[in-house]
């Protein structure tokens, strides 16, 4: 069945997303890779702004809308570390016409409690001291996600984790504002909504992570506005057709949005950078 619905490319089997880098960035985005030479938007976020798995990101979709360019700087497993400490992502938006910053979940980012790949901020590095004081019983070896990792805490001791849920929370607000105030642009945010199945584990919640709407709330003064976009995964829309990715990526691809979804979210940015530019 998964075979029917993904598509194969010729002599590749997978999507050429054409990566690319930015000056002295170390981070990998998805080309083609554009000069910047005249008024452009600039999109940063995680593997839903990279259209991970979609020949046509809403992104793309947004230029050819608005006849702008668009700078798609989504990065695969990003978190909000993977930006705040790239001088040269923060160099490319603060030089942009306007920029929309998707709204990306509160698990991955470091905190008092544990460490997270300085790039790649989906993957767990380790605990800190509190953490496995906190939870004397768990092996933090077996983790390689934080998602996870958190998982876990949460089903052992839904008591505990509301410590965990709570620094998570705070460290992601102080890690917004600190990049809000570091892009010399007018900000719009993208809060891209969905339930993403579990494999049956523990229910962390709607994506992106962690994030309420009382914390956005505390941004608005920061930003020019919010685009909230409810959409559904590819594999419980019936959106599967169109995605290009190979027989093992096929459990990732339907977790993420599909190409109808794109289209969506790029039809309620449009609208609302219309009316901005």
């Amino acid at each position: 069945m998964v075979g029917e619905m993904s598509i194969e490319l010729p002599g590749a089997g997978a999507l050429d997303y054409l990566p690319c880098r930015y000056g002295t960035s170390k981070l990998l985005f998805r080309g083609p890779r554009r000069r910047m030479e005249k008024p452009y938007l600039a999109f940063l976020g995680g593997n839903e702004t990279y259209g991970k798995f979609v020949p046509l990101p809403f992104p793309a979709s947004v230029e050819q809308d608005i006849g702008r360019d668009c700078v798609n700087l989504g990065c695969q497993s990003a978190g909000l570390d993977s930006f705040v400490n790239d001088p040269e992502v923060l160099r490319i938006a603060s030089s942009a016409e306007m920029t929309v910053l998707q709204v990306l979940g509160a698990q991955n980012l470091s905190n008092r409690f544990y460490r997270v790949h300085p790039r790649r901020n989906d993957r767990f590095l380790e605990p800190s001291p509190l953490l496995s004081a906190i939870y004397r019983e768990v092996d933090f070896t077996e983790f390689s996600f934080n998602r996870h990792m958190l998982g876990r805490l949460q089903m052992l001791s839904p008591d505990r984790f509301e410590t965990v849920r709570d620094e998570l929370q705070q460290a992601w607000m102080s890690r917004m504002k600190l990049l809000l105030n570091a892009i010399d642009s007018a900000t719009l945010l993208l809060w891209i909504t969905f339930d993403d199945a579990t494999d049956g584990g523990p229910d962390l919640g709607t994506e992106p992570v962690l994030v309420t709407q009382a914390m956005i709330d505390t941004l608005k003064d920061q930003v020019l506005g919010v685009v909230k976009v409810p959409v559904a995964p590819a594999g419980t829309s019936d959106d599967l057709g169109g995605m290009v990715y190979g027989q093992m990526d096929a459990p990732a691809a339907m977790r993420l949005p599909g190409p109808g979804a794109h289209d969506q979210i790029a039809a309620c940015l449009t609208d609302t950078l219309r009316a901005a530019l």
